[in-house]
Formats: C-alpha cells, sequence, structure tokens
C-alpha cells in the first residue's frame, strides 16, 4: 500500500496518544509511531490514513513520532491502528494521563544492544587473530566453532531491531531499510556457520557482528541526537503534572490529572508545578512562571490571582479551582499550536519529499542492475549479492529526510526556550526573507500608565468594570490604576475595534476609548450616559528591551517602521526616542492593514509586530507576524509567533535564527547531496561492503543532524 519505507534507524517513542477535540466539531486522534524514521515514511502513513473513510486529514509529526489524525464521523482507533500495522507501521495508543512521564526505554535498549555486540565484537576479533595468523586444521576449526557460539546468541539479540522491522515490512510486501540490513547479517552469519559446520576456511562472524555494532552506534547516535534536538512541543508537555492533589468536602485525594473537572480545588505545595488553569482561593506564594515566559522575577500570587497550568509554585501552599483542564488548558494549547507547527510543510520540506518519492523505483533498480552487471562480470553470487545489498543501504534517503525537521525543530526549540513561540511550520522560512518591520506602538512598543485622580468615584467604579477583563495594554493600565477600587455591575459589554469599549449601566450607554470616538479630542476618555466625557491622564513607558530591539533589527538590515492609533505628537516623540525614521499616526485597522500593502506592493517582505484587536487584521495580512503574549486572543490567532516574555528583547535574535536556520537547511540538503554522489558510484563499483555502507549511511545522518544541532550555538 505504500512506498518503501527507508528507515535505517527506527528511533522508539514508547508512548501513544489519543485526543478527543471539540473546537472544530471533528474528533482528533493521536497516536504515536515509534517505527517512522524519514520522509518517504511520512507520505506512506499520510496517504494510507487519508485513504480510510471517515478521515478529513492526517499530519505526521516526525520529531514527535507521530500523527494527528482528524476525523469528520467516529472511528476507533484500533481500526486505524490495524490498517497502518497491515501497512508495516507500528502504531501505539496511550492515556493521555500519562503524558511528560516518559522514560527512554528505546535509548537504554540500544545502549544495551550496544554493549553486547560490542563485547563480542571484541572477544570474536581476538579469536580471529590466531586464524589470520595462520592456523590450521583442528586449530582453527576449533576457533571458528568458539567464534560462532559467541556470534550467533549476540547477533539473535543486538540485531533484533533490524530483524523485527524487517520482517514486520516483508509481511505487507514492502521493503524497508532494516530489510537489506538483516540481509547482510544473515549471509554472513549464514555463509560463516555453513564454512564452519563443513570445515571450510572462510568464517565472517567477524564482519556480520561488527557491522551490527557500527549500524547501533549510528542508530544511538542518532537517537541521541534527536533528544538534544528535542521539539518544543515535547518541552511543553513535559510540565504536564501526571498525578494531582484533589480536595473535595475536605478530603485530599491524589488522582490522575485526566479526572480533574471544571471547579475542582486542586492543592499545590510549594516546590509543586500548577496542573490547571485557575484562581487562587487560598494561600499566598510566589510563583516562578520563567519556563512558560522566559521572565526570570517570581510573582506573587495571592487569593483572586490567576495562574496558569505549568507554572511552579515556589514558597507556600496554594488552593487553587480550576476553570480549565485537560486540552483546555492554556499549557495544553499551547503544546498543540508548535506540534501543528512543527508537523506543517514548508517549500524545502515539499523538496526533501520530492527527492524521497524517488527513492524507491531509482535504488531498487541500481541495486538489481548491480547485482545482474556483477553476476555477468564475475559469476560469483555472494559477491553480487554482497554489492546489490551495498547499494540498498548506502543510497538510503535519511540524511535527506532529517534536512529540515531537524533543523525546525532545533530552531523552534532555541526560540521556545528564549521565550518565543513558533506557532507556524512556515515563520522561520518567511522570517528568513523578511526585510521591513512595522511596529504598532501602544503595548508593543510602549506599555500605558494611567492615572485615577480625575475620576469621581463613581466613574472609578465604573471605569475598572469595563477594564479589569480587557486585554489591550490601554485597559490594563486603567484598571491597575484603579486597584482597591469596588466595581461597579455593568451588562452588554463590548469591544469595538480600533475605538474602545462600552456596556450599560443602570440603563444608561457607557463608553470608554478614544477621545475621537467619544466626540471629545485626542486622548482616552470615559463618558457615562449624557454626562461629559472625562479625560483619563496616560503616560506612555517604553517597554523593556525596545531600544535594543529597534537597534537591533535595524543593525540585522530590516527597514524599521511605527504605526499607531495614537496622536501624531505622542507617536513622534516615541519614534524619536527609539531612532525610527519612518511613521505614521493616528492609523485605523484599515489604515495599517493599507500601509502593509503599499510596503508589500514595492516588494517588501514585511514582518508585523502587534498586540491589539485593532492589528490583527495588519497581523494576518503581512508576511509574517509576532504578538506578545499579553495581546488580544485574535492577535495572537491571527499572528506566526508569540513573544511569551515581558520583554522585548528575546525578539533581537528571530530573524538571525531564522536565516540561520535557512542556511543550515540548505547545508543539510548540500550535504545529503554529495554524500550520493560519492557514495553510490563506489557502491556499484563494488568498493562497498555492506559494513562499509552501513557506516557511511549511519555517518551521514549524524552529520546533517550534528549540522542542524549548530542552531544551539551562535547563529
Amino acid at each position: 500500500m505504500s512506498n518503501a519505507a527507508m528507515c535505517p534507524a527506527c528511533v522508539g517513542l514508547p508512548e501513544g496518544q489519543l485526543e478527543k477535540a471539540a473546537s472544530n466539531g471533528t474528533a482528533q486522534i493521536i497516536l504515536a509511531l515509534p517505527g517512522i524514521h524519514c520522509v518517504a515514511c511520512i507520505n506512506g502513513v499520510e496517504r494510507i490514513l487519508r485513504d480510510i473513510d471517515g478521515v478529513a486529514n492526517a499530519r505526521v509529526n516526525l520529531s514527535m513520532k507521530r500523527v494527528t489524525i482528524g476525523t469528520d464521523r467516529p472511528i476507533a482507533p484500533e481500526d486505524l491502528i490495524d490498517t497502518l500495522e497491515m501497512a508495516g507501521f507500528e502504531a501505539r495508543v496511550l492515556d493521555t494521563s500519562l503524558l511528560g512521564s516518559q522514560t527512554d526505554a528505546y535509548g537504554r535498549g540500544l545502549m544495551t544492544r550496544l554493549a553486547v555486540s560490542g563485547f563480542a565484537n571484541m572477544n570474536i576479533m581476538l579469536l580471529s587473530v590466531a586464524v589470520w595468523s595462520g592456523a590450521i586444521g583442528a586449530t582453527m576449526h576449533m576457533f571458528h566453532w568458539i567464534t560462532a557460539m559467541i556470534a550467533i546468541p549476540a547477533l539473535l539479540y543486538s540485531a533484533q531491531p533490524f530483524f523485527a522491522n524487517g520482517w514486520r515490512s516483508l509481511k505487507v510486501g514492502r521493503l524497508n531499510m532494516d530489510v537489506p540490513i538483516s540481509l547482510a547479517i544473515l549471509l554472513a552469519s549464514g555463509i560463516s556457520l555453513y564454512e564452519t559446520i563443513y570445515g571450510g576456511r572462510h568464517s565472517y562472524f567477524d564482519a556480520a557482528v561488527t557491522l551490527t555494532f557500527f549500524l547501533l552506534i549510528g542508530r544511538y547516535l542518532d537517537h541521541r541526537s534527536r533528544k538534544a534536538a528535542a521539539s518544543a512541543a515535547a518541552q511543553l508537555s513535559a510540565l504536564e503534572v501526571p498525578r494531582v492533589m484533589r480536595v473535595r468536602d475536605g478530603v485530599r485525594q491524589m488522582v490522575n490529572f485526566a479526572d480533574l473537572g471544571v471547579g475542582d480545588l486542586v492543592q499545590v505545595l510549594p516546590g509543586g508545578r500548577i496542573p490547571v488553569d485557575g484562581t487562587v482561593t487560598e494561600g499566598t506564594s510566589q510563583i516562578d512562571r520563567s519556563l512558560l515566559t522566559g521572565e526570570s522575577r517570581l510573582s506573587t500570587a495571592s487569593v483572586g490571582t490567576a495562574v496558569t497550568a505549568g507554572e511552579v509554585n515556589m514558597t507556600g501552599p496554594l488552593m487553587i479551582r480550576a476553570t480549565t483542564v485537560g486540552a483546555d488548558t492554556t499549557l495544553r494549547k499551547m503544546v498543540t499550536m508548535v506540534d501543528e507547527a512543527e508537523a506543517a510543510r514548508n517549500r524545502y520540506t515539499a523538496i526533501a519529499d520530492k527527492a524521497a518519492a524517488l527513492y524507491a523505483p531509482v535504488v531498487h533498480l541500481l541495486a538489481l542492475a548491480a547485482f545482474g552487471g556483477w553476476m555477468l562480470y564475475s559469476g560469483d553470487f555472494r559477491l553480487s549479492l554482497n554489492i546489490a545489498v551495498a547499494v540498498l543501504i548506502i543510497t538510503c534517503p535519511c540524511a535527506m529526510g532529517l534536512a529540515v525537521p531537524a533543523v525546525s525543530t532545533t530552531a523552534a526549540g532555541r526560540l521556545f526556550r528564549a521565550g518565543l513561540l513558533v506557532k507556524n511550520g512556515t515563520a522561520l522560512e518567511r522570517l528568513a526573507e523578511v526585510d521591513t518591520v512595522v511596529f504598532d506602538k501602544t503595548g508593543t512598543l510602549t506599555m500605558p500608565a494611567a492615572a485615577r485622580d480625575a475620576l469621581d468615584a463613581e466613574t472609578q467604579s465604573i471605569a475598572l468594570a469595563m477594564t479589569q477583563r480587557a486585554t489591550h495594554p490601554v485597559s490594563q493600565a486603567i484598571a491597575a490604576s484603579l486597584d482597591g477600587v469596588t466595581t461597579a455591575q455593568l451588562q452588554d459589554h463590548q469591544e469595538h475595534a480600533g475605538k474602545g469599549l462600552s456596556a450599560q449601566y443602570q440603563g444608561k450607554l457607557v463608553r470608554l476609548g478614544s477621545g475621537t470616538w467619544l466626540g471629545a479630542g485626542t486622548g482616552t476618555y470615559i463618558q457615562v450616559g449624557d454626562k461629559p466625557a472625562q479625560k483619563i491622564a496616560l503616560r506612555s513607558e517604553l517597554r523593556e528591551g525596545a531600544v535594543a530591539l529597534v537597534r537591533g533589527w535595524q543593525d540585522a538590515g530590516l527597514d524599521v517602521h511605527l504605526v499607531s492609533g495614537d496622536d501624531a505628537t505622542e507617536t513622534a516623540k516615541i519614534a524619536g526616542a527609539l531612532g525610527i525614521e519612518s511613521w505614521q499616526a493616528e492609523t485605523k485597522p484599515a489604515d495599517k492593514i493599507a500601509y502593509i500593502e503599499a510596503l508589500t506592493s514595492k516588494g517588501a517582505k514585511v514582518l508585523m509586530v502587534g498586540d491589539g484587536l485593532n492589528d490583527t487584521g495588519a497581523l494576518a495580512a503581512a508576511y509574517a507576524s509576532v504578538s506578545p503574549a499579553t495581546a488580544a486572543d485574535a492577535s495572537r490567532a491571527a499572528s506566526d509567533i508569540v513573544l511569551l516574555n515581558d520583554s522585548l528583547a528575546p525578539l533581537i535574535e528571530l530573524p538571525l535564527v531564522a536565516r540561520a536556520a535557512r542556511a543550515r537547511i540548505k547545508e543539510n540538503f548540500t550535504i545529503s547531496t554529495i554524500y550520493n554522489i560519492i557514495a553510490v558510484p563506489i557502491a556499484l563499483a563494488g568498493f562497498a561492503t555492506p559494513l562499509i555502507a552501513s557506516i557511511a549511511m549511519s555517518a551521514s545522518s549524524i552529520t546533517v543532524l550534528l549540522n542542524a544541532l549548530r542552531m544551539k550555538g551562535k547563529v
């Protein structure tokens, strides 16, 4: 049902996952695929699943070894697993309550097999010295039998991953890279055993064990490299708490994370990680949010403070009432966004897809031609078969398949650790091409601060009620200035993009927003019913890291612009302080879109950085986009990158990392191409044994992975 799965090494994920998502009316099933390793595997799995009735879409994440399946009707995960296994792909399901408690069982298994094969190889090599030194007769036969007794059990155990995966593929009429590897090991062992039984002179047990030893080295190094380039989604998943202390009717009980419901009380002791989104109902403590936001300073949490899953309680016990649990928590949504971004296809992935798709017909024909040609030339069946096997092994396109996901995963992980969440899989590719930046001002480059002295007591109460749940920075500044004020009871809250807020108070219309909208002049005003609008005194403060960010991006060659809905005087002041020459004031949401479209029409690749609801259209219109975590929900949804930190400083390296990622991907393609140009003729000419082929194949994959890991250092 699928092309050959070209996997010289299958990195195992001991867990799988099943989730049901109802956000878009479709179910979502997530399965682990321990046996996938390359682009051809991705294509095969996705094609098989998409052919199943009821499957709307299927997307494989190579770095996390899993597939996300969208269904438009109920489908049992077991049916999908059966279909995949019939095609030779192993699939698993796991209760999501165990997410984050993974152990590296696969890595330990590889290391054990590697140790066994290495120990056997050393002993066999020592015994072979006697044969190589000229031992004959009974002495030679004795050493052959001793070698056989060491090699055969060692091979049956150490080479088990190759045999199992190869047999699984052959049962469904598929060829993967473990088939020729297993064939090479079995041929060498079989010929050696035949020679030993019938008293022949030649034994190749040392070659079989050495081949296994080097293949396991390559597989283990590949596994370790992947773990070193662990995805941001995996890092986020690790923050989830599998077991939590639930409190009901005063009784404390340890339960699975999956058993929590909205409204449950959860106790989090000092040093514990918060498992849910919720509100503190009892206790006072310091909260560490650094792993989620990159902010190193501790935050104070007390009764009424909103907390997020993944944060760490540092100093005192807290009682938290859950407002969202399971797949609805902020942490799980972040995991889903990053997971989808890492699985997305970009232009370079498409190139790798096409290259890998050519593998099966071209390489198998080459191997067949090599076998036929050498049979005609030499008449030696064993030599011809070994050369054909070497061709199959040495031409594996795994380096090509790893070229893109290894770099993308490493780059996304680096940015996440800096406080940047990559939401879109093609974002890094587009960011590498960006040459122009358009900044919003308020809430992005500046943070407003408000004074309440000019407002009467009733208006203060109303203003707090209108702004305390709003996401715009001006609203948050006003709410912060009104701390301690009694909140008024309002109805019919509404947010008007680019204008402000409105509500009903005791039958009267209340509006808070721009003076232009209220007909009161420039600035921010609040109007209650027919009373005259009252001005709210605001001042702008540059956001931490703003100066360094603008200068850093200008030094990187980016043309920086500023657009703001504020008046010309304030916008000019901020532009001057930041060294931005191109700016535009009093811009409405449509004006921002037009500004970006004008730049785009001149050939610019525009990066929009904004946070407000009025920036949503501009974020969507730009070639790439960034918004802070404090932005409106619509703005975060429209952006490619979310800044989790309060400081803008982490953004400085964003275009540098994107450009470096593009360079690493091109380098990996070059490495893969040069490898095949050199390796294929060598194998066809008979200069590469299966052992040499396995070493070369593993070396090419490891080289690509190590090149990707350079993203962790300076860019």
